[in-house]
């Protein structure tokens, strides 16, 4: 995510809360990029800075995938550097006179965030569950929470707004539902599905995607004025 911002914009803007998108490298079936949880990380946290006065980082673009190993492409981290980075990040931006941080996370498997977040003062970590659910029902999306893991409607639409250059064509194909998961932490996600996908992409839209992140950007008012 490009930022042009100058050291003096920053200034005039004087924000007390900084966003930073923490995305993945990780497979997303063979028409979404790998870089998709980060570019939708961005995508929303832009979002957020465009109606809201905080200050946009630049993201973390490689995380928590190790369910994801099966496949080429993915690259991953351990959570205790995950969880390193956005502490000293938070600390930075804290001697520089921002005191609160909110992660914006584009990936489900980031599960030490919650536990960072936990752990800190002055720091959030949006979407929620209950932010995605309303995003979801405002949009009309069409699968669960449960069967839309992984590169199916809901990430298919956002990307489909936003960067419909990066969708390659297969995605109306591709539905692969595999709600029963039970080893997944285990043995990752390949014995449940050999596309990678777990959704139903076929369903996706831009008008959805949309609404998706209109819905987000109305859900951040609350952490905002808890913040």
């Amino acid at each position: 995510m490009y930022l042009p911002d100058t050291t003096e914009d920053v200034r005039t803007r004087a924000a007390t809360v900084a966003v930073l998108p923490v995305g993945s490298h990780e497979q997303h079936g063979p028409y979404l990029p790998l870089a998709t949880d980060t570019v939708v990380a961005c995508t929303i946290a832009r979002a957020i800075a465009d109606a809201h006065p905080v200050q946009l980082l630049p993201p973390i673009t490689i995380s928590c995938s190790q369910e994801h190993a099966a496949w080429p492409g993915t690259v991953s981290i351990s959570a205790r550097t995950l969880y390193a980075v956005v502490r000293d990040v938070a600390d930075s931006l804290r001697r520089a006179g921002v005191p609160h941080l909110v992660l914006v996370s584009g990936h489900g498997g980031n599960y030490v965030l919650a536990n960072v977040v936990q752990e800190s003062e002055g720091m959030a970590l949006f979407p929620g569950s209950g932010d995605w659910a309303a995003a979801r029902d405002a949009a009309g999306i069409g699968t669960t929470s449960r069967s839309d893991m992984h590169a199916g409607e809901l990430e298919t639409s956002i990307l489909l707004h936003a960067h419909p250059e990066l969708v390659r064509p297969g995605y109306e194909t591709s539905d692969h539902l595999a709600d029963d998961r039970p080893h997944l932490l285990t043995l990752g996600l390949a014995p449940y599905t050999s596309s990678g996908v777990v959704g139903r992409p076929s369903l996706a839209s831009a008008d959805k995607g949309r609404d998706v992140l209109a819905a987000l950007v109305e859900s951040f008012g609350p952490y905002l004025a808890v913040l």
